[in-house]
Order: C-alpha cells, then structure tokens, then sequence
C-alpha cells in the first residue's frame, strides 16, 4: 500500500487495525511457509504449516534456547538452521543478566518493515504538530555504539547505532537535524553531548522538536547544559570550540559552521543566567513544539523532573519496540506520559501473549507453569489483564520470550492497546542496563563476603535508582549486625568502600561499560540502623498485606517506604572508582 505523507499512514493503520486477527494470520502464514524447511523449525513442525501445529508443537523458548543457533550464524554456519532469507547482520542489545549483549538476527525484509514502522509511528505525531520534516529541524541527543564483527564478517551493532550507519539517515541528517554525524560518532559521549547541545543552541532558531530516544538522555542532557552552559556561551561568543573537545570529528565539524556570535551568546547567557530553570527548553528553543522520548516503563521515573525543565511542551512517547521486535505505536501523542498506551500494530511480527497475575503485593510474577498456560492471541486478550509478550518475526524468532510485562488498556479497532508494566526479573535501571533480582543477589553474596571474617553479617537488604542528580546511580540499604556482641559503629568505613567496589565489580559487563563512560555514577551503599527492616515490614502490613504473606520488596518503589529507611540511615558509602 502507498502512502503519501502522514495521512496516507493513517490510512494504513485505521486497515491494519480494523482487519488485525486476518493480518496476524497472514503474517504467521508466511513466516511458516518460509521457513518451515529450516533445521530449527523442522524439528518441530515437520514440514507442515497449520497454525494449530505451530501453537501445539513449537516450544516457548528464552534467548538462551535460541543463543546455539544464533552463535552458529555468527559463526560463519548458513543461516538456514534458522530462518530462510539471508541474515544481514545482527542487532545487539544492550545485555543479558549474565552480562553478554544478545545478537538478534537482521534481515533485509525486517529492515525493511522497520522503514515502515517508522513512518506509522510518526503519523499521529503530524497529525497533532504538522509535519516538523518540513517545519525546521531537530535536536535530538543520539550516540553510536562501536560495531562489534562476528567471525562470519557480519556485523553487529545496537538498533540505533544500524539506523546511523544508513546511507539514507546521513543524507538527511543535515536537514533534519542539528547534530552532525561526527557528534553522534564521537567515542566519548561527554564530548558528543556537549557539541550536540552547542550545535542546537547555535540553530536554536530552527529547532522545532527536542529529544532523544529515552527520557533519561534528554534529563542528562537538560542537566549538562546547566553546568556548562557557560562554557557554550563562550564558544559561541568567540567562534571556538574548547580546548577540552579534543575529537577530531567534532572538531573538524565544529570549524565548518561555527563563527564568533556575541549577538546569540548574549542572549543564551540572559536565559540561563536565572534563579529558576523551569521551562527552561522553551526559553533556548522558543519555536519547539513538543518533546520526543519514550517515557513510560523504567523511564516513568524522570517524568516530573522533565515536565519541570520542559513545563509548556508536552512530553510525546511514540513507540513501543525492542530488539526483537517492532510492536505498536501510540495514537495519542499528547495524552499525559503516564497514561501512554501503545497500539499494537498486527503486520510487524506475530504476537502471543503468556497470562501473568498480580499477587496482593502488587507486583507481577509468572504463573507457575508457563507450559500448561496456553498463549493468547493478539485479538483475544483481555482488557485489565496483564501478559507476558511472545514473538515470532521474520528473523528467525519463534515463540520468543521478550521478557516485557504488558497490562491490556482497551483496544483500537481490533487492534489491542498496551501500557508497559515492567521488565520481568530487571529491578533496577539508570538508563537501560538492566539489572536483574538475580544480577544484584550475586553481587551482594560476593560483597558481604568481606564482612563474615570480622565478626558482621548482612542481615537485609534492599535497592533502589537514586536519580535526584544526573547521572543516576545504584543505593542498596544494608542492615548490618554484629557478631558476639559486636556493634556495627565498630565497622571499619574502608570495608565498607571496599564492600560497595564488589558489587560493582560483580555487576554485569553493561553496567561496567555505562559506569566506565559516567552514564551511571558510583554505587551507594546506605547502613541503616537494627530494626529499619522490620519497621519496612510494619508498613506494608499496615497497608494491607498479610503478615504470612509479606515479602520484602528487593527494589523499593514507594516514596514512603524509602522515607522510612533514609530516616534510619547510620552510615553512607560510594565506590571509590570505575569496576572497569
């Protein structure tokens, strides 16, 4: 189907929506029929391709079940025991809870649906704010990862990073946007974001979109302007970059277009020079007509502090997508971030969905047994109900687990409606680094080692993402006791330093690298005094739960809970440096 502009992308999705159980059934249909000869999917279906064989037959499988096959492809083996069009090259995630990025297959015709999905995620967007391709540019906060090659020759690279990469993105780039390519490519991301911000204030005249692909990018990057916007005054007061800006590509970049402005700086400087930075966005950029970042899931943390900085822009959350899979699109951008839902659109990949229930301390856990739960299909999913999402994609993804739990909000047409709920097993998050309940047990195992042969044992603990200051970073509350009658002030603080280097250092290779580059500062640990997780209890029970049933949260969410264990803090402790 053609499309001419956003309305025709309308168009598109008002059919896909009205005919979603047909064009689930045809996209399942030709992933089957296509790769039913692989050596995956022949153990399985024996070359048969009924729907109701696929549901009976194929596994529900993790990464881990698929990680052979997709290794094998790396490694130089044809990617027919897979799937049956050539993989391309891979994307790469930022991580597992063991620590190594996963590597999802790519395919021409998956890049391909992902030009689509691009464009209908985009439409509802114009429809409200007009089509901004044409009204000036954006400035958009973007980094690239290094490219990692596998020894088949393919490379693998994060979705992002693949997108930057495009022939058609850099062709565009200096249209549409205000950051040139070597800001975006730039391996230290300080020196990257810096020249990107200068870049938007020297064309603050032209923005009429700011953002970035999360929520937490644009706060860090609203929170580096106000330290440094001095500095951005001055540069483009004189014409020159600072000397600390020593990449040569931003360099290089910054000597074709900048040229002494007193005029610009003058005014920069009278905006940023207040008591108060609320609306702060607008005053720098005055044409901007919203701010684009995803900000629901973990990112519905930096709300308040963005509509803060940003008050008189709405917050807009477009897409709802991941590494394996292009999923849905939200059709009303200026609904309030926190009530985002995302509709799922049925061309993009087949969705199945494992029933999860809420326990009455209002997380969510897995039914027990995933195997004896039948998956529902997209169009029979009920509202109010949560679900795990599955996906089958035409990369080679079969009944793939992608380990989001998704709440149903209503539906569109035929086409359901989701609110993301939460990251199953992932409990704490900076800035995408996911780390899992099991990530933070084995670090704390592997810290409070150092304790037992000097008399302490770590009695409880708990966790929480302190993001009161950029870049955020990880607190644990310890209560701590003494053995034969130690008491705790008798602890040295040195071990206690030493305690908080181990957990970073047996933390995961992503949060590593994201300590490394100061995208998430150094760990805390905050001893609170004998007794505070006992008082945490109290409160629990005395908002409902039941005594036999209460289990101590290993991540605190409620304001009032955390209030209760600062107000009993007795020691604080940082990691002295990076794990890396």
């Amino acid at each position: 189907m053609a499309m001419n502009g956003y309305e025709g992308g309308l168009k598109m999705i008002e059919e896909l929506t009205t005919n979603a159980e047909q064009t689930q059934d045809e996209v399942l249909r030709e992933i089957l029929s296509r790769n039913v000869g692989t050596g995956y999917l022949m153990g399985f279906l024996h070359g048969q391709t009924e729907k109701w064989l696929f549901k009976k037959n194929v596994l529900v499988v993790t990464y881990e079940d698929l990680k052979p096959f997709i290794d094998r492809i790396a490694n130089r083996e044809t990617s027919e025991i897979l799937l049956a069009k050539p993989v391309t090259g891979f994307y790469l995630s930022s991580g597992t809870s063991g620590g190594q990025p996963k590597l999802m297959p790519v395919t021409a015709e998956y890049q391909k649906n992902g030009a689509l999905y691009d464009t209908l995620s985009q439409s509802p967007t114009m429809r409200h704010f007009g089509d901004i391709n044409q009204a000036g540019k954006r400035m958009e906060l973007m980094f690239a990862r290094p490219e990692i090659e596998t020894p088949s020759g393919l490379k693998a690279a994060s979705v992002l990073t693949s997108v930057y990469n495009e022939s058609k993105f850099r062709t565009i780039l200096p249209k549409l946007y205000t950051s040139p390519i070597e800001t975006i490519f730039c391996p230290d991301p300080n020196q990257g974001l810096y020249c990107q911000l200068l870049f938007g204030l020297i064309q603050r005249d032209e923005v009429v979109r700011v953002g970035s692909l999360f929520a937490s990018t644009v706060l860090r990057g609203i929170k580096f302007l106000e330290n440094h916007w001095q500095e951005l005054s001055y540069d483009i007061k004189t014409g020159r970059l600072s000397d600390w800006i020593t990449d040569s590509g931003c360099r290089n970049a910054a000597s074709l277009v900048m040229k002494p402005n007193p005029e610009q700086a003058d005014l920069i400087e009278n905006i940023s020079n207040c008591k108060s930075w609320e609306g702060i966005v607008t005053k720098l950029w005055p044409k901007a007509r919203y701010i684009s970042c995803v900000c629901t899931g973990v990112m519905r943390q930096y709300i308040a502090e963005l509509e803060f900085y940003c008050r008189g822009l709405p917050l807009v959350s477009t897409f709802y997508a991941c590494s394996e899979a292009l999923c849905g699109i939200n059709l009303e951008p200026l609904c309030k971030p926190c009530d985002v839902s995302y509709t799922f659109l049925p061309n993009m990949a087949y969705f199945e969905f494992l029933p999860v229930e809420n326990d009455h301390d209002e997380s969510i856990e897995m039914k027990r047994n995933d195997e004896d739960t039948e998956l529902v299909d997209l169009v029979n999913v009920k509202v109010g109900q949560c679900y795990e999402l599955v996906v089958s994609t035409c990369a080679g993804l079969y009944r793939y687990k992608v380990g989001d739990v998704l709440m149903v909000s209503g539906f569109y047409n035929n086409a359901p409606q989701f609110q993301f709920v939460e990251r199953k097993n992932v409990i704490l998050n900076v800035d995408q680094e996911k780390t899992s309940e099991t990530d933070l047990f084995k670090a704390v195992i592997e810290a409070k080692a150092l304790l037992d042969p000097l008399g302490f044992i770590l009695t409880e603990y708990t966790s929480y993402v302190d993001t009161s200051s950029a870049p955020g970073h990880y607190v644990l509350f310890w209560e701590i006791k003494g053995k034969e009658g130690k008491h705790c002030k008798e602890l040295d603080p040195k071990i206690m330093v030493e305690c908080c280097t181990r957990m970073e250092e047996s933390l995961h290779y992503t949060y590593k690298i994201y300590r490394k580059r100061n995208i998430i500062a150094a760990l805390e640990t905050r001893v609170v005094k004998q007794g505070s997780f006992e008082a945490l209890m109290d409160y629990y029970v005395s908002k409902g739960t039941s005594l036999s049933q209460y289990k101590k949260p290993n991540c605190i969410k409620s304001e009032e809970a955390l209030k209760i264990l600062d107000s009993r803090v007795i020691g604080k402790y940082f990691s002295p440096k990076s794990p890396l």
